[in-house]
This record gives structure tokens, sequence and C-alpha cells, in this order.
């Protein structure tokens, strides 16, 4: 830290907490700085005074952290739903912070026919459909931090000429067909720094993009854009980069449109008040967890009596059984689908550990070391793998292609299960024998707080806007609600016995608790927490997962060995 001025070093090493808090005050200035030197050793400072003794000073260095780490505007980008043949569709999204922020940026990709490449300020992303279905992500991660933009598209197998007939279509398929509609989750957009002259128009181009992403369509933005004039021609994309790791630099490839067309979104369905149970499916010995493929084609089922893994198609249902080396106990996906990830333990806690399983072989491919008794696991909007640890009460965390270990948070005990807030990049455990839900910033893996809730929290959702948490008490048949933002808690609500899982609908409207003790499932309204339905399933229901097109939820039915499938929206 040799480039500080002196007089901040001194304060900031005083024994003096307001000596301090002043100190912290110049650093968040000159991580801004120009003098990408400077700009590092301040973010580093920050990042010491972080873990000060004082609360006061930590808090302050955390939020200067948060104010000049590097940000994605929009940080969601959805081309919607294309004709098969579609050529290459682009977009550009402003990345906003310091100049530290895209000094020696690297840009890692994930998702079938994506690409990204950054250039100064802008993050150029094309999509080259060639699979039916894209749930990807593009994050670029340098000194200032990580950000990533989340991308969605679908090819449709043909195009309707209506809405009506796309309906038409879907019901005629079935049940439990593939699924032709992805789920739109539209995440917040950052407010962008104000800079004067052509990047102010570039920032206002993002936000049309924004809109528009919601309202249904998307278009390239490249350079300067208004309501008078069509968007101008999309760079041609690079050269092939892996999954994983930076871009090469970029040759001559096939030119992208001219012009990127407005293609509408997928067809977007409401849940409903009231489900009803539309198949059964005989899967392993006592299923606990259950998890859908991000392109809602499998169902994967962990069977917690025996040491298998049942992979289940959702159109045929039929069920294939994958060996473990040890009994699963919960499941969850890559956000590619490419790997399926299965907690396992003993009764005794022996066999601690995480099955990964290639998704395409049905094969495993490695088998990861964790503390005693991983619990409920899931990938997070950072494309990591978080694992919480029951009996060691923290959290692991581990890159979800690699397996590396990326961190560690003490919770509270004992940790049960974990969800994500994208838009307030924050995690939420459920800490069972503490009746506290535990809240985490993901940008700095911190424990940020804890908040008190109903008895033996088991299960904990976050609604797909990220505003909305919900827990299940699990000992006192209550649900409690969290404002994602103000962590402010309402409730307990009651409802069923022994609530053991939560889930929200796709589109936010509603959310469901599993009842092991009631052999139900409890509809909620997920903005009061009403309860507007009850749906009976199978014995001993445990675990619930919602299709990620929004109109089927898959209930694990410990008791006698099925899963039950709910038609939850229209």
């Amino acid at each position: 830290m040799s480039e500080l001025p002196r007089h901040l070093l001194t304060a900031i090493g005083s024994p003096d907490r307001d000596a301090r808090l002043i100190g912290v005050g110049e650093l968040a200035q000159l991580a801004t700085s120009a003098d990408l030197a400077v700009a590092a050793a301040a973010r580093y400072a920050l990042t010491r005074l972080a873990e000060d003794d004082s609360r006061s000073v930590a808090a302050a260095a955390t939020a200067a952290l948060g104010r000049t780490t590097i940000r994605l505007n929009p940080d969601h980008l959805d081309f919607g739903q294309v004709p098969p043949d579609t050529p290459a569709l682009a977009a550009d999204v402003l990345v906003v912070g310091p100049p530290l922020a895209v000094a020696d940026a690297t840009v890692s990709v994930s998702g079938p026919g994506l690409r990204a490449q950054l250039d100064g300020d802008r993050l150029h992303v094309w999509w080259q459909p060639r699979s039916d279905w894209l749930d990807g992500a593009v994050a670029v991660r340098g000194p200032a931090g990580w950000a990533e933009v989340r991308v969605t598209g679908q090819v449709a197998a043909a195009e309707p000429a209506s809405r009506a007939a796309l309906e038409a279509q879907l019901r005629a398929e079935g049940e439990i067909g593939s699924p032709h509609a992805a789920r739109v989750t539209v995440l917040s957009v950052p407010p962008p720094r104000r800079r004067a002259g052509r990047a102010s128009v570039l920032v206002a181009g993002l936000a049309v993009l924004a809109v528009l992403g919601g309202a249904g369509v998307a278009v390239a933005v490249t350079g300067g854009l208004d309501r008078d004039r069509a968007p101008t021609a999309a760079p041609a994309p690079p050269a092939p980069v892996p999954a994983t790791g930076a871009p090469s630099a970029p040759v001559t490839a096939a030119p992208a449109p001219s012009t990127v067309a407005r293609v509408p979104l997928t067809l977007r369905v409401a849940s409903t008040a009231r489900p009803a149970v539309v198949g059964t499916v005989r899967v392993g010995n006592e299923p606990e967890g259950v998890a859908v493929s991000p392109d809602g084609r499998t169902v994967y089922v962990a069977n917690q009596g025996s040491r298998i893994l049942s992979v289940v198609d959702a159109a045929s249902r039929r069920v294939t059984p994958v060996r473990l080396r040890n009994t699963p106990r919960f499941v969850a996906t890559s956000r590619d689908g490419r790997l399926v990830f299965a907690s396992m333990y003993e009764d005794d806690k022996s066999g601690s550990g995480v099955a990964v399983v290639d998704a395409a072989s049905r094969r495993v491919l490695r088998y990861l070391a964790t503390g005693v008794q991983p619990y409920t696991l899931a990938v997070g909007p950072d494309n990591r793998l978080w694992v919480p640890i029951h009996s060691r009460r923290r959290v692991e965390i581990y890159t979800a292609g690699d397996q590396r270990a990326d961190g560690r948070v003490e919770v509270p005990p004992n940790p049960h299960a974990v969800a994500f807030s994208a838009r307030h990049q924050r995690a939420f455990t459920a800490n069972h024998e503490s009746n506290a839900v535990s809240v985490i910033d993901m940008r700095t893996d911190r424990l940020l707080k804890s908040i008190p809730v109903s008895r033996s929290p088991h299960s904990v959702a976050v609604s797909p806007d990220g505003r909305t948490v919900l827990v299940a008490g699990y000992q006192a048949n209550t649900a409690d609600l969290i404002d994602a933002a103000t962590l402010r808690r309402t409730g307990p609500f009651r409802i069923g016995d022994q609530p053991q899982s939560v889930a929200f609908a796709g589109d936010s409207r509603h959310a469901y608790v599993v009842n092991e003790g009631g052999d139900s499932v409890s509809v909620l309204n997920g903005r009061t927490g009403a309860v507007t339905a009850t749906v009976r399933v199978g014995r001993s229901p445990r675990t619930l997962a919602v299709s990620p097109d929004g109109r089927l939820a898959y209930v694990s039915n410990g008791g006698d060995d099925t899963v039950s499938v709910l038609r939850i929206a229209g």
C-alpha cells in the first residue's frame, strides 16, 4: 500500500475509530482514481478494513467496496423466442464502475452458442442459436470485483401466427411435454454513473434495452441510440471461446446481421392460485431432494433410502438410475445444465461429500470432499456452488465448473438450505437450530446479519424477481416472508404440519410450502402470505422444484417412493 498518502496510512492504522472512518471515506474516493495502482491499493485497504473490529468501520468499508465495484447495465439480456436458422443476435452491455473496473478484467461465458468480448467499458454479447434453449451467463471479473449478466433465449420449433396459436400448440403437446416457453426473470438494472457526451447516450440506449426486454423485445445496442434511428450494425462475433476463461483476440468470423431484428419474448405463464396434481412418477427408495434441469426436460431425484440418483425424462416419465458412492440427500444443477450436484452422507454422517454427475452421459465425474453433513446445496447467480454444512455451522462455496474451493462463510447453527437474490446480491440461509435466517453479501462472502424467524427453519426460497424471501418453520407449522431489500419480516402465517420445503412460482405471484406431516402442499399468495389452496400429494412429501417454464412443479414423496407432478400454471 505504498502508493497511498502517508497521512492516510496513519489514519487507517490509527487505534481511534473516528480516524479510521475518515480514512475509509478518503479510500473510497481514491478507489475511483484513474491511477490504477492507487485505486488498487485503496481497494485492498478497504478490503482489510471490512474485517475491522469496529462494526461501524467494517460496515463503512464494505459499503465503500460496494460503491466502487464493477457493475453491468443491464444485468439481464433476453433474446426471446426466435425462429430456427436465425443468424447471430447481438447486444451491448455497459460496464459501470471506476477505471479499475475494466483494468485487466477477464470474461467467462456459460451457455450454448454464447460469445462475449470486453471492449473498454462495453461488453459485446453474441448469441448464435444452436440449441432450443439458452439460459447462460457472461461474467466479468477484475481488480474491482465481478459482475454477471444473465442471457436467455429460445429457438421455436415453429412460429405460431399468434399468441392464441402458441397457447394451443403448448396444450397439444401434453402436460409434461418438453417446455417451449422460457421462464423470463427480469432482474434489477443497477443505476449507471452519469457520464458526459456519448457515454450518457449509450446509458440511455441501455435503459431502452432494459425496458424493451421487459416488454417483449431484445435489440442490439451499439454506440449512440435514439428513438428515431434503428439499431446500428452489431460488431462481428469474436472467435469461439472456452466456456470458462477470457475470450481470445477476435479473428475473422462470419459477420453478424447488419441489424438485429426485434423478436418477441417467449410466452409467459401466470401461476394459478389452485394447482392440481396431473401425474405421479415412481422413482427410488425414499426420495428427498428434487431439481429440474434448466431446459425443463429432466428431473433429478435424490433417493435417501438408497445410493441412487433417479434421472426422470419429464416427457416420457422414464426413470434411469445413476448409482452413487454414498447416499444422496439433495440435488442441484449447474446453470447451463451440464452438471448435476448431489449432496451425500450416511446416517452416521460418514461419506459426506458432493457427487458431480455429467448430465449428458449420466456418469459420475468426481466426488467433492466437503464438511460433515452437506445439506440443500444450490448454484447461485454468481455461478458458484453453495453447500450448507449442517454439522459445522458454515456454508462452503465452490466454483461450479471445476469445483475449486472459493469461499467459506460461518453462520449460526445449523444451515439447512441456501437461496439467492441476484437483485440485491444476497444469499440467505435457513439455520435450523438457531431459529434464524442469515443474510450473506455475495460480493464479499460476509455475514451481514441474522433475522429471527419461526421455530426450526428448514428451507428458504427467494422469488424469481429477487424481492421476497420465504422460509418454513418446521416445528412451528408456519411460514415467514422477508423483504430482500429491507430485511423486514412479516408473518408468521399458519400453513400445514411440519413444513419441510419452500419454492416460488416462476412469476413470483405464488409460493409453495411442502408439508411433510400433512401430506400436502400449501399454496400462498407470494406478496401477502395468505393461503390460497392446499393440495394433497403423496405420503411424507419432502421437497418441491418448479420447472423453468413455470408450468409444472415436482414434489418428492418419501413415504411412497413417488414424485407428484403439479400443474401450477394454465
